[in-house]
């Protein structure tokens, strides 16, 4: 097991009274592990985070001039970290949710060639502070992911975790919201190998930011999820759709047809006209499946070229360094 440098992020938005306990918590020394280095996001905080997180001597400080969500915060902290050299990358709340102590166990798969990802799962139904709502729609929403991913991850929505540097590269979130969801969906789709163990959490310090309300969450996360979905089996859904309804249209064109020559050929035209709308419908449905599935297979060459430019990019910047 070659020594390695691990860089553990924390995305903060207004996180002045939290993120001091936060980072006291951090580990500073992991068998295995030769460097350890804190990085801060500051996600356009108007508190003092920032301020804040120099007093207490973190390495790294990545700061946005206005409030851009979480997504945008972990995939810049993903960014800095891959230019920092970092060989994995931890990302954990600032509001101290998850010990510090469990990233040894978090980073152990990775360290040992296990795993290119590996995410602390919460046992959701002993939290008591969750309300019955929340968990229900995490089992759910963990349960579609699974699916569509082709993953074995019981806690989709846990912010712990840890990614070897090939990961990080391969990633590319697009969602606006959370990348909990889309990361995991994106990693299935690539063939990154995922684990994940089980891990304590700590007493809330606040109430959550990412679920205001439960109406809001279910919205945002379907729509996350059907989104990221399409964009990897785009034949998949608009041939089924487009197939379903051009079915339907073909069933009531026949019905017509069978009363046109069992009624001597009159009534009926509703039917006619109905058959006519859904087959036209159903057509264009499927031709839009065809053409996305082209733009998803010109998506996937887009990426590699994108992962092969990251490279190039961090073996320049190392080669510089050097000289």
């Amino acid at each position: 097991m070659t020594d390695k440098k691990l860089i553990i992020q924390v995305p903060c938005y207004n996180e002045e009274k939290n993120l001091p306990i936060t980072l006291q918590d951090l580990p500073r020394n992991i068998p295995g592990i030769s460097q350890i280095e804190i990085l801060v996001i500051d996600d356009g905080s108007t508190d003092q985070t920032a301020k804040i997180a120099k007093e207490l001597g973190v390495n790294h400080l990545v700061r946005f001039t206005h409030h851009l969500g979480l997504a945008q915060a972990f995939s810049a902290g993903l960014d800095a970290s891959l230019k920092l050299k970092a060989d994995i990358i931890v990302n954990t709340d600032a509001d101290h949710q998850y010990p510090g102590k469990e990233i040894a166990r978090l980073t152990a798969p990775i360290l040992q060639g296990e795993a290119d990802i590996v995410i602390g799962v919460r046992n959701i139904k002993a939290i008591k502070h969750f309300p019955w709502a929340k968990k229900r729609l995490q089992k759910l929403g963990s349960w579609v992911v699974r699916h569509i991913s082709r993953t074995n991850i019981s806690d989709v929505t846990s912010g712990f975790r840890a990614y070897s540097r090939e990961a990080a590269l391969k990633l590319n979130i697009i969602s606006g919201y959370t990348y909990t969801l889309e990361a995991i969906i994106q990693a299935g789709k690539k063939n990154l190998k995922i684990a994940s163990i089980p891990i304590e959490v700590n007493p809330p310090l606040r109430p959550s930011r990412l679920i205001k309300n439960t109406s809001g969450y279910l919205k945002k996360s379907t729509a996350t999820i059907l989104r990221i979905y399409a964009m990897f089996n785009p034949m998949k859904i608009f041939m089924s759709a487009g197939l379903t309804i051009f079915s339907f249209g073909l069933l009531i064109g026949l019905r017509f047809l069978y009363f046109y020559f069992h009624s001597s050929g009159g009534g009926h035209i509703q039917s006619l006209i109905l058959a006519a709308v859904l087959l036209i419908i159903g057509f264009l449905i499927s031709m839009i499946g065809l053409l996305a599935d082209l733009i998803s297979a010109n998506r996937r060459l887009l990426e590699d070229s994108l992962y092969r430019i990251k490279k190039i990019e961090l073996e320049t910047i190392e080669k510089l360094e050097k000289d």
